[in-house]
């Protein structure tokens, strides 16, 4: 049916969007396409009018793709309309409960520091211009009088960036001198320089990763294991989110096949349900649970 085929077609741009983490093979097992498709798709894409690129070994969708503009102009607030909400919310107080949970949302999305400050908002596009272009040609800069709340320095980081993250609010670069990948604010910086230098240290980069269970890490560990229906109806309602990796199995069961950066998490879940879950894979996912299992034995008394 042709609705199978669109929503085959809208699963790819989901995936694809800023993808850091399916190669071509893990596309098309996804997707459950060819090759030869997947390849036909990302033609059809670009003639579309997305903006598809190749990063390393991924294939991706830069979400400053046309399309992506229009959307988020007919659903979002512009950051004027933003501001004036902001500011008539402001002045209802503080005993609604739901005027404080709309300033939430706002503040969650809108970095009112930046927005109200004219100064600070051209300083701010001006660096996210600068990172953005380092970023497609692989670029080094130089991060000048970058504030550092961990060290209480101020001080120029020659970075190599590859991913702005959090709404343009952060980005993720490698940073040379301490071999380390860090999460710098924009509005820490009071100026980014594009060097001519190119990235020399690519093969050291690593993505910032969240899981559903909201843990950060740059690795990504698989985890698979069987649900029952209490298990299952209990991860739709807590983390809606993994309804995706769930794929319903013929007995009636759900098989969860998806990637965490922590087991804590998933662990958590997995010992409150014990009883309606079994886990196959992986091995590091096995023995955290054993290592937990025998804790919890040396606690319970007798």
């Amino acid at each position: 049916m042709r609705h199978d085929k669109l929503e085959r077609e809208l699963y790819l741009i989901e995936l694809l969007t800023e993808n850091r983490s399916y190669t071509v093979s893990k596309l098309c097992d996804k997707v459950g396409i060819s090759r030869r498709n997947l390849y036909y798709y990302l033609e059809f894409f670009r003639d579309c009018g997305f903006i598809v690129y190749k990063h390393g070994e991924y294939y991706c969708i830069d979400r400053s793709s046309p399309f992506f503009n229009r959307i988020i102009e007919r659903v979002s607030f512009t950051e004027e309309e933003a501001i004036l909400i902001r500011r008539l919310l402001s002045k209802t107080g503080n005993e609604n409960a739901l005027t404080e949970n709309l300033k939430k949302k706002l503040d969650r999305f809108y970095d009112f520091d930046i927005l109200t400050n004219d100064e600070l908002r051209e300083q701010a596009a001006h660096n996210i211009g600068i990172l953005y272009q380092a970023i497609k040609f692989k670029q080094q800069v130089l991060l000048h009088d970058y504030v550092s709340l961990n060290s209480r320095t101020t001080k120029d980081r020659l970075v190599e960036p590859f991913m702005l993250m959090n709404n343009n609010n952060e980005v993720r670069c490698f940073e040379p001198s301490s071999r380390l990948n860090k999460t710098f604010k924009i509005s820490r910086m009071h100026d980014v320089e594009m060097l001519d230098t190119e990235w020399c240290y690519e093969r050291l980069h690593r993505d910032l990763y969240t899981d559903i269970f909201m843990f950060s890490g740059e690795e990504q560990m698989p985890v698979k294991m069987i649900l029952g229906k209490v298990a299952y109806n209990i991860l739709k309602e807590e983390y809606p989110k993994a309804l995706k990796y769930v794929t319903e199995m013929s007995d009636g069961r759900y098989l969860l096949d998806m990637y965490v950066c922590s087991y804590i998490g998933i662990g958590r879940f997995v010992l409150g349900l014990f009883e309606d879950i079994e886990v196959i894979g992986d091995e590091g996912m096995c023995e955290y649970l054993r290592e937990k299992i025998v804790a919890l034995r040396r606690k319970v008394k007798s």
